[in-house]
Parts: C-alpha cells; structure tokens; sequence
C-alpha cells in the first residue's frame, strides 16, 4: 500500500487508494454524466479500490450487439438503441453482485432507464462538468455519433440543455472539474459514503396526495423532485431578507439544473408581521406580473411566516396554484408545512383569514437547521413537545433527548422531524379540512388558545415568538387538565420541567411584559377554534389521551390567569 500523500492547497495532486473510504457500498454505483464527464475514469477507479466489478454499459451494449454504438443508431436508429441500451443496464444492475456502472450520456436521460436504475436499489452519481471543462475533454471523439461533422460545443450546449434536467435526478452530485482523476474518486467515495437516501411520508389525501421528502441535502435536490410532480417549469420563490442569503443560491442552481426558470423572487422581512394584508397584496401583485398562468407554481423558501403567506397568495392568485414548501426552521419543518392550511393575521387575531391549499410538495432539508439561531430552533421545539403529548411515545422521547436535539445532534433533530411529519399527516388525512366536532386537527391545537392570545397581545413584534408562544400555552393547558382533575397533579410541572430544560419560557411571568386578563379572554372567544364566543380548549388525562373541550368555565380560566401573574 502506497503512502498517504500531502496535497498543497494550491496544487490538487493525486491522492492514493489508501486515502478513499474503505467501506464498500450497499448495492451497485452508477455514474451518470456528460460525455467527457470522466464515468469510465472514475469508475474504474472505484471499482478497484473497492474490490467490485466495473462494467461500461457502451462497452457491454457494443459486446452484445457485435457492432459499434455508431453502426447501430445508423441502421436502427436512436430508439431501438435505447431500447437495447435499457435491457442492459437492467441486467447488469440486477445481477448477483454489486458493481460500479458508467453509462452512456443518454442512458439517464431515459425515463425509463431512471426507473431501472432507482428499482435496482442503486446510488446514481452524476459528474456534473462545466462546458469548458467538457470541451477540453471531448475534442477528437469523433467516433462519437453526435460529434461527427459537428461544432463540440453547439452539441454539447444543446445536450446539457437536454439532459441536465434527468442527471439533477441523480442520488448524488459532485461536481467534477480538472483535477486530477484520484481527487475526484476520493471525493465520489466520500458523497456516496455519506449519502443517505431521504425518508418519504405520504399525505395519502384522496384528490390532493403528496410527498414530504426528509433528509440532508434535501434542498439540493428540489429541481429534480419537483420536476417529477409539476407539469410546468416556472416558479414564483417566496423567502425572508434572513434566509434568501443563506439557502436561496442552493435553490437556485437546483432548479436550474432541473430545467426551471424563475419568473420572480420575492423577499418579505423576517417575522409575524409579514403575515399581513400589506406584504399578502405584494406578494399576489408580483406574482400576477410574473406572468402568471395555472402552470406557475410558488415555492415558499422559510420558515412557518414565509410559508403561510405564500400559501394563501398561491391559494387565491387565479384561484389556485401548485404551492412547494420548502422549511427552512424546526417549527416549519414539524408543523406549519404539512396539512395546507395557509393564511395571514390581523389586528383581531392570528391566522383568521386564509385558505385551505395543500402543497404539491413539502421539502424538509434538516441539514439547513444548522444555520438556525437557537432561539428559532427551541420555537421550533415547542411544537414537537406538543406532537409527543399528543402522540405518548415521542413524549417520552422528548423528555430523554430533547436536550441533545437543542444542541444541534442531527440524528436527533431528524427523528423530531420525521416523528412529527408522520403524527400530523395521519391527523390530516383523517380530517383534512378540520370539520370534526371533537377531536381530528382541531388537536392540533394544544396549547395555542392560551398562545395565540399572548402572541395577538404582543402585536406580532417578534418579541415572542410563536414557538414561545406555545411552550406557555403549553403549560397552561396542562395546568388547567390538572385543575380539572383530567390530568395527574404532576403532570403540569413534569411539562414545564421539560420545555425550561431546552431554554424556552414556561410562565406568562417568564416574559417582560404584563398582560391584562380581561384583554386576553377577549383575544381567546376570538379565537378561530371559539364557538359561539365561547372558549374551546384541547386538554389532556396523559400524554397520548387528548381531547377537545369548550365547557370550562371562564371563572377557572381568569384565576389560572390570575395565578399566572396577570392583571385584573
């Protein structure tokens, strides 16, 4: 075994097989690419350091045939060759062994081969080359059909026109330059060693189903799942001036990868009081000039503010466009995303005017928690807590590991996600349009009664925020099941004890401002859970037994109140 060699940071040297990742993969590897892109190279070098197989699909096409790949597509044309091209690569990837697997550049654009390849269970690569790059390397093929008697580079324009929307559906993107050979295969085993595929939940809605796709890098690979979803390939981003800088390039380049144009971005200031009348007019009046026709789809890039605005402008502008979420906080990411309710504020209260409008696709990038300050990222907790309380099981899981989630364990901040995604979307599906009379979404309001109030009272300032907002209704709600007799008398403090250990508030005097009991009794008949004016409540007997409750007296609610340290 060769020695380890340093390599300048100026100068990219080759780097020996010691130096790639050792563990072999799961199943078969295909490389996908331009042509020049560097598939054989590559491959083999995987191969051998892996101790696989490397098979060249052109090579083993050519060998089954018994005529070069020119001679068929002049005497059988593209299709037949396609054809062909596809029963070959379904053998190779279905064989008894795992093998490392460069195809011809038009493999992967083939629906149909993209099918064989993500059957067999395989992880695709595709080496992403710049033009430049590419020319360089494809200048003399001419055994190539495409480049006989033609311009290289018109060709290759035209085919990374063609082509980069079904590579960009690729596991995996590196993106390959002149280096040499050795330090891209290290850096391929590095991606494929770290890749890992995102979980898939289905909203199994019966006309509007969809996807939440879950997982690392999720947002680098936005283009290709949405381009497998929407019929057209034009998008109105929404974002705030806080997350545009820090996720928006990704988006970008992702959507052009997939063949997507974007028609307008629209920026709106951080915070609640984007959820307004002003910033909603704004962002429906872009949207209409970029052109809009039913095919336009919004795509919400933030956190729940960013998403609730731009769903309730695509649920109105020509009475309905497709709508992507892609969360961008922990609060989004396990609540506000999933279940198409959309909407803005008013000075009467949170979320009383919107819409219905179920996403064509929610995108929950974990990986983009890391970029969240803490305080977002225990907002965020608060509505987990409230899952597990609903849920039983994930309480006591968040009682145990809730701590290492808030210090940023990707493992752990995955699961809340995944966890979360799975409770509400069963909620949604068996009451989509919340119109049970107990029980159902309205559950999904546990401890936001007493939250809503608060945040109504603070004017959407930003001095606090929802998540906050939620971890005090939290406690009250709990307080009152206990007052009620619902509930153990320890449950209330065993709540509290929690949502204080991951740094939220817990009490009303938590906060830096007084409240008026008469002033939030008001915000809560309010509410849009009330009826008739009367309070609704969703209270708890244990964590996994909740209900929806709207007999509680007002009398018990104003010396909860009182207790709480609010004014008369």
């Amino acid at each position: 075994m060769l020695p380890l060699r340093t390599v300048s940071r100026n100068l990219a040297q080759p780097e020996t097989a010691s130096s790639i990742p050792q563990r072999q993969p799961k199943g078969s590897v295909v490389l996908v690419g331009m042509p020049g892109a560097g598939k054989s190279s590559i491959g083999r070098r995987l191969a051998a350091h892996w101790g696989i197989p490397f098979r060249d699909a052109d090579t083993e096409i050519e060998a089954a045939a018994g005529i070069p790949i020119s001679e068929i597509f002049a005497r059988y044309g593209e299709a037949h060759f396609r054809e062909g091209e596809r029963r070959v690569i379904s053998r190779l990837l279905n064989g008894s062994e795992p093998l490392v697997l460069a195809t011809g550049g038009g493999a992967f654009a083939d629906s149909s081969t993209r099918c064989v390849v993500r059957e067999s269970g395989a992880t695709s690569v595709w080496l992403k080359c710049r033009l430049s790059t590419l020319l360089r390397r494809v200048v003399g093929r001419d055994h190539r059909p495409m480049f006989v008697n033609a311009d290289p580079r018109e060709v290759l324009e035209r085919l990374m026109t063609a082509r980069h929307p079904a590579y960009a559906e690729a596991d995996v993107t590196l993106l390959c330059s002149d280096e040499h050979p050795d330090v891209t295969t290290r850096r391929a085993a590095d991606a494929i060693a770290a890749h890992r595929p995102p979980e898939r939940l289905r909203v199994a809605l019966s006309q509007k189903a969809y996807d939440i796709v879950i997982g690392e890098g999720v947002l680098r690979r936005a283009g290709a799942e949405m381009a497998q979803r929407l019929e057209g390939r034009r998008v109105v981003i929404v974002s705030d001036q806080s997350v545009a800088p820090l996720h928006l390039p990704t988006l970008r380049e992702s959507l052009a990868d997939a063949g997507f144009t974007v028609a307008a971005e629209i920026l709106v200031p951080p915070g609640e009081a984007s959820k307004s009348f002003q910033h909603f007019e704004r962002v429906v009046d872009q949207t209409l000039s970029a052109k809009a026709d039913r095919r336009l789809a919004v795509l919400a890039l933030g956190g729940g503010v960013v998403g609730d605005l731009a769903g309730y402008a695509a649920a109105s502008v020509l009475r309905g466009l497709p709508f992507v979420q892609c969360p961008t906080t922990l609060l989004a990411q396990v609540d506000s995303s999933v279940g198409g309710k959309t909407g803005i504020n008013t000075s009467q209260g949170k979320n009383l005017v919107g819409a219905f409008h179920q996403p064509k696709l929610v995108l929950a990038d974990t990986s983009v928690l890391r970029t969240l300050p803490i305080r977002e990222l225990r907002a965020g907790w608060a509505e987990v807590a409230k899952h597990g309380l609903l849920q039983g099981p994930l309480w006591d899981w968040c009682e145990t590991d809730g701590p290492r989630a808030m210090k940023g364990d990707p493992e752990a901040l995955a699961h809340a996600v995944l966890e979360s995604c799975k409770l509400k979307s069963a909620v949604v599906t068996e009451d989509e349009f919340e119109t049970k009379a107990e029980g159902g979404r309205a559950l999904l309001n546990l401890g936001h009664t007493f939250g809503h109030a608060l945040e109504a009272e603070c004017g959407y300032s930003g001095q606090l925020l929802h998540g906050e907002a939620v971890a005090i209704g939290l406690g009250l709600a709990t307080e009152l099941s206990a007052r009620l007799g619902l509930c153990s008398q320890e449950m209330p403090g065993r709540v509290r004890e929690h949502l204080r250990e991951v740094g939220l508030p817990v009490r009303i005097a938590d906060l830096p401002r007084r409240f008026s009991i008469g002033r939030l009794m008001a915000r809560m008949r309010a509410d849009k859970k009330a009826r008739d004016g009367a309070m609704r409540f969703v209270l708890l007997r244990a964590p996994g037994d909740v209900f929806t409750e709207s007999g509680v007296s007002e009398e018990m609610v104003r010396t909860l109140l009182t207790d709480e340290g609010c004014a008369p």
